[in-house]
């Protein structure tokens, strides 16, 4: 945890979630992040070291739809 964001384990590749990014940040009733909690996110941007993820539902959302677009 730092004071902007949370560094994360993407399946072994070091990675971070933005405050900004967790549903935590827009929602009081829901929790911050803490060590040791596994998380539903999506990349935002894979060429930043670390890449750049977010745990937002409608971020994840997008990125199905996109997907599935082909």
């Amino acid at each position: 945890m730092t004071p902007y964001g949370s560094e994360a384990d993407a399946n072994g590749t070091p990675a971070f979630i933005d405050l900004a990014k967790h549903p935590s940040w827009w929602n009081l009733d829901v929790p911050a992040p803490r060590v040791g909690d596994r998380l539903h996110t999506v990349v935002l941007d894979a060429s930043r070291t670390p890449p750049r993820l977010s745990a937002l539902q409608e971020d994840i959302e997008i990125s199905r739809a996109l997907r599935s677009s082909g």
